[in-house]
């Protein structure tokens, strides 16, 4: 039977996602079979598996540092931010309904536990380790009657919890002496141990820190974890965004940060070119500087397409090089027709009439991982071809063109989540735009699947020389069957 290690936070972006991550390469290098479970995710970040089914971007990542391929098993209970308070669920990658925050936790997530305990079930059966990964902090006693995340999982399977806490954002010691207190008595043993995360400066000066937590708690404290910068690791929600400088470099490229902005980890690759300073704009000022505008995904296009238009974004994108992914690329369009009232209230919307194409809403979401040739299609007046391009597409919207991308002149739209994570393609985007700057073209220079796995080994190396393996083997071996 599969050990089980679990990482719950005093807080959301206490770095529990990171730690799964960092302790699934770990494990994975010393020859064991492990896999990363997190039974609920809250985020518009979404990836889809090879057979078409759609789950977190954090446990993509930390499949791939598990060397695995994704599943969805690794996260059965995905929750995508809506608006008005309402999100759409979807159980075991495919979308069951939109519910408000009171229907789902009212009731519901305790029927989607089942989702959770059967996919535990099969991981269990195949895994020699499960990391877990955890949501927010177990002590919201407001959601813990029908939390499904945290304790929830940890009783179900009896598994030592590591509380995790961010000691960058201030206050870590009264956020962990304060967690462990509003938990109940049983939830309390199980938590066995305590690591502080994002530590600047010398670890030495944080010792008597270390050893209050430990008298006042009566847990050990396994590790005291640096800051690391430049991670190069997908993050789970856009929490992540405000974490975000841009660098500097001869190409400035503007996302719009949107209401209901979506997987904006497909731009993080364009971040990390060494001649582009990518940025996320909250005003239409902030996009004065781009020499290309992206408008991203959206999980309500037509509402982001309205929230363009009242907050003057307009002028900007017509003023400048475009381009549009997934929802973006819906805006890109002359029309989008909702008459089933798949988003909102409107049933018709004029786009922004940039690209010759109309879009319309259906209730059935398209997810599917594609291959597709960007084979010479004209660019800012550069010429791209790239062929074998692999990306995924996550949808409601049918457009009335069948190519993969859409081309005019200075603006290209897709439906593919993922594109610029191919290397040549992505080179090729921003060498248009340095043409267009009079600025000479850069070759190839990054293997994005190799910086990856160097990002993961990275991670692990740091993780291992300032945490107490040999404690946490020790507690993972003490585990109990669960009754």
């Amino acid at each position: 039977m599969a050990k089980f290690l679990m990482f719950q936070g005093t807080a959301s972006h206490v770095g529990k996602s990171i730690l799964t991550t960092a302790l699934c390469r770990i494990f994975f290098r010393e020859g064991l079979r492990v896999a990363p479970f997190k039974s609920q995710n809250m985020a518009l970040n979404s990836f889809v598996t090879a057979d078409g089914l759609e789950m977190g971007r954090a446990q993509v990542a930390q499949a791939e540092a598990a060397n695995l391929a994704p599943r969805v098993e690794m996260n059965p209970v995905l929750l995508k931010p809506t608006g008005n308070q309402t999100s759409q669920v979807i159980i075991n990658g495919k979308p069951v309904g939109v519910m408000s925050a009171a229907e789902y936790h009212g009731g519901y997530s305790l029927k989607a536990f089942d989702a959770v305990k059967s996919a535990l079930a099969k991981l269990s059966a195949e895994f020699d380790v499960i990391v877990i990964e955890g949501a927010g902090s177990p002590a919201e006693v407001n959601l813990k009657a029908n939390d499904i995340v945290n304790m929830r999982v940890a009783k179900y399977l009896n598994a030592p919890v590591i509380l995790v806490a961010d000691i960058d954002r201030g206050g870590a010691l009264a956020a962990v002496v304060g967690t462990l207190e509003l938990l109940d008595d049983d939830e309390r043993d199980l938590v066995k141990g305590i690591v502080i995360n994002k530590f600047r400066g010398d670890v030495k000066l944080f010792l008597p820190a270390v050893d209050f937590l430990e008298a006042k708690t009566g847990k050990p404290v396994l590790g005291v974890l640096p800051y690391i910068d430049r991670l190069g690791i997908d993050d789970e929600d856009s929490v992540s965004l405000d974490d975000k400088t841009a660098t500097g470099g001869e190409i400035n490229i503007g996302v719009i940060r949107l209401n209901k902005l979506s997987n904006f980890t497909d731009f993080d690759s364009l971040a990390g070119e060494p001649d582009v300073n990518l940025f996320y704009a909250k005003t239409p000022a902030e996009l004065d500087a781009a020499d290309l505008i992206i408008i991203p995904g959206s999980k309500n296009t037509s509402e982001d397409l309205l929230w363009l238009r009242e907050n003057n974004f307009v002028a900007q994108i017509l003023s400048k090089p475009v381009i549009g992914i997934c929802g973006g690329f819906q805006m890109l369009g002359r029309k989008i027709f909702d008459t089933a009232r798949t988003e909102s209230s409107h049933v018709e919307l004029d786009g922004l009439n940039l690209l010759p194409l109309e879009t319309t809403f259906a209730a059935e979401k398209f997810t599917k991982q594609v291959t597709l040739d960007a084979v010479d299609f004209e660019f800012l007046g550069s010429r791209i071809h790239a062929e074998n391009l692999e990306g995924y597409e996550i949808h409601a919207g049918v457009t009335n063109i069948a190519e993969k991308i859409i081309a005019a002149g200075n603006v290209f739209g897709t439906y593919v989540h993922g594109i610029f994570d191919n290397d040549s393609f992505r080179r090729q985007i921003v060498n248009a735009v340095r043409r267009k700057k009079n600025l000479p073209p850069l070759e190839v220079t990054r293997n994005l699947r190799a910086e990856r796995q160097k990002n993961y080994e990275r991670l692990a190396r740091i993780v291992r020389e300032n945490l107490n393996m040999e404690l946490l083997r020790k507690i993972m071996s003490a585990r109990q069957p669960r009754n």
